[in-house]
């Protein structure tokens, strides 16, 4: 029988326990986690970031909120909707391709492909959720509750139509849902930080970076298009360098970094810089680079210019190398 009862409160998480890892597992998910990435950025599909937009995620935090869930669930479901929506898009595409000219006008246009992802995506959204739920330990949203939510839109599914819904996200990512967020690497880099002495108030700056976070998945669209003209100096891209930097905006390191980045500069600016060398010496990400996604997150949330003047001209390879043409 499902259970949607949450544990006592005083065994939900209070956050993340740093400190508390030794250095060989420390070091080994790091290396896990950049290979992850960089095997995600070397395969990014064309539509990479499409259904992160902003009511999207709003929806999936705000639903997460009202379900108690903690904060890595609702990263993890905004992923899962996202690989999944893509794809389901990348087969319904090749479905029409494959029957082009047998059903020719026969609801195989990309308004059809479109009309169907609409009529099931808030079924896909809420599995997704529920999905994420379960690989928690505190809390996972039964069907009971995920049914009520529909039925109170003016959705009439049953609980079989759920189960079956679930099945297909699953089948659809070949039942690999467990990815690591955005929120995983920030997590990993804060222990890094520490086991190498840099010396930061970690409780309260991990929970400014998950706020952060919130914002950069909020404002996705304006934080990166502002990053890719500090990074080629130009108002006006090309469509060949908005290409190039889709590989930027999927970067889960460089987000975890600059969010980091970020937050220290709020809580503690004395240690920006250390911060930032430390960042650089563990991750390869060059200071500049992390330099213009602070100035881009912060300008962003407060208009504010200051870290581009704190760190002047840095002689480093930037995100700009990752998205001009090489003459």
């Amino acid at each position: 029988m499902e259970s949607q009862v949450p544990l006592d409160p005083r065994a939900r998480d209070s956050g993340p326990v740093f400190s508390g890892v030794a250095p060989e597992i420390i070091e080994d998910t790091l290396i896990h986690l950049a290979t992850e990435n960089e095997q995600y950025l070397s395969e990014l599909p064309e539509q990479a970031g499409y259904f992160r937009e902003t009511r999207i995620v709003e929806f999936i935090f705000l639903l997460s909120e009202k379900w108690h869930l903690d904060q890595s669930t609702r990263y993890q479901a905004v992923e899962l909707l996202e690989r999944f929506m893509i794809k389901q898009v990348e087969q319904m595409c090749e479905s029409r391709g494959n029957s082009k000219g047998r059903a020719q006008g026969q609801g195989n246009s990309w308004s059809s492909v479109r009309d169907q992802i609409a009529n099931t995506f808030v079924l896909r959204l809420v599995s997704c959720i529920q999905l994420a739920s379960k690989l928690s330990l505190h809390y996972s949203v039964s069907l009971d509750t995920a049914l009520k939510f529909l039925q109170s839109l003016k959705y009439s599914y049953t609980k079989q139509e759920l189960l079956e819904s679930e099945l297909a996200v699953l089948n659809t990512l070949h039942f690999h849902i467990n990815v690591s967020t955005p929120l995983t690497y920030v997590e990993l880099l804060l222990e890094v930080l520490g086991y190498n002495g840099c010396l930061l108030p970690v409780k309260p700056l991990h929970q400014l970076c998950v706020e952060l976070l919130d914002f950069c998945y909020l404002t996705r669209e304006t934080i990166y298009d502002t990053l890719l003209k500090v990074a080629i100096e130009n108002s006006t891209p090309s469509k060949l360098q908005i290409a190039k930097f889709l590989t930027v905006k999927e970067d889960s390191m460089l987000l975890a970094v600059g969010i980091i980045s970020t937050g220290v500069f709020i809580l503690s600016p004395g240690h920006w810089e250390q911060t930032v060398e430390h960042l650089n010496a563990i991750t390869g990400i060059t200071p500049q680079s992390i330099l213009e996604f602070s100035y881009a997150v912060l300008s962003c949330v407060v208009g504010s210019t200051t870290p581009k003047q704190h760190h002047g001209n840095c002689a480093t390879k930037s995100s700009k190398e990752r998205i001009l043409p090489q003459k």
